[in-house]
């Protein structure tokens, strides 16, 4: 018997390849969505209602012109001395961290035979200095500088401790930067004859620049707010201090924690201190960012 055209049920096409999801695999899919999103929003909670405290609460000593231009003593002091003094000690050491990690991280990757002893025992000893706690790496440089050598404290021992906690987090950077680096650019400079400590300068490097100043820069936000260097190896001083080689200078953390010791009526300035490393690390972040989009290789 013939089969009547509109008694004959559509034929659904799907396209070539095409497998459609099953029924238990778009609920695990929209399931794991929303697991994700969940423990986004749930990380997000805290930052937030940090950031929240942190300017409600801190905003009020900040916007006094006093706070950035007159040192602490007196009711109307402000936090010039610790701004100046961290200032100083981080660029201290991100003067003599940052140099000496990049050349570490072109060492492992460019030069190091990674058969070879030298390279497993720089590694390892770059690993296990990442996870030196700040308050091991200040009590060996006052064991050094102090007790040894018998030298006095300064902000400068304080950079010194400070460089054992960025070089670690400088070298993993650079590092990772310049594997990503496609080794059909050097093999192209190569090819050109251009010699490799020239193709690492004028090529590598400015590739991978933009990573590069960001771990800088993530190294340079977590020695800023370090206490325990600056508890051990230098005095607090409400005075103004230019020199980091002679007598004690203020820092912001060690602001925080004299001011906090002081009781609740100096609460205003601790949380005026916090916003104030907080907004410090935000404009070397940021300006940092700049800079290495201007001087990063323009594409055509």
């Amino acid at each position: 018997m013939p089969l009547d055209a509109a008694t004959i049920e559509p034929v659904k096409r799907v396209p070539s390849g095409f497998i459609p999801l099953s029924r238990r695999r778009r609920v695990t899919d929209k399931t794991v969505r929303v697991l994700v999103i969940a423990s986004l929003l749930i990380a997000f909670v805290p930052l937030v209602w940090l950031i929240v405290t942190l300017v409600a609460r801190g905003l009020g000593p900040i916007l006094d012109i006093n706070w950035w231009t007159q040192p602490e003593p007196g009711a109307n002091g402000g936090a010039a001395n610790a701004i100046v003094g961290t200032l100083i000690q981080t660029a201290l050491a991100a003067v003599m961290a940052v140099p000496i990690g990049i050349f570490v991280a072109i060492y492992l990757v460019e030069y190091a035979n990674r058969d070879s002893w030298f390279p497993k025992l720089t590694t390892f000893m770059v690993d296990i200095l990442s996870g030196v706690p700040s308050i091991v790496a200040a009590l060996f440089v006052y064991a050094v500088w102090r007790t040894t050598l018998g030298l006095p404290r300064s902000g400068f021992v304080v950079s010194i401790a400070l460089v054992l906690l960025m070089l670690p987090l400088v070298i993993r950077a650079t590092e990772e930067m310049l594997k990503i680096v496609p080794q059909d650019l050097r093999e192209a400079s190569y090819a050109l004859g251009v010699p490799k400590w020239k193709t690492i300068m004028r090529i590598v490097l400015p590739t991978a620049l933009s990573g590069i100043v960001t771990g800088v820069m993530l190294a340079i936000a977590r020695v800023m707010g370090e206490s325990a260097p600056v508890l051990i190896l230098v005095g607090a001083t409400r005075a103004m201090n230019w020199n980091p080689f002679e007598g004690n200078q203020q820092s912001l953390p060690l602001m925080m924690w004299t001011q906090y010791n002081n009781g609740t009526d100096a609460f205003d300035k601790v949380w005026g201190a916090a916003l104030t490393l907080v907004i410090l690390v935000a404009i070397i972040y940021f300006g940092a960012k700049l800079i290495s989009r201007l001087f990063a290789p323009k594409s055509f």
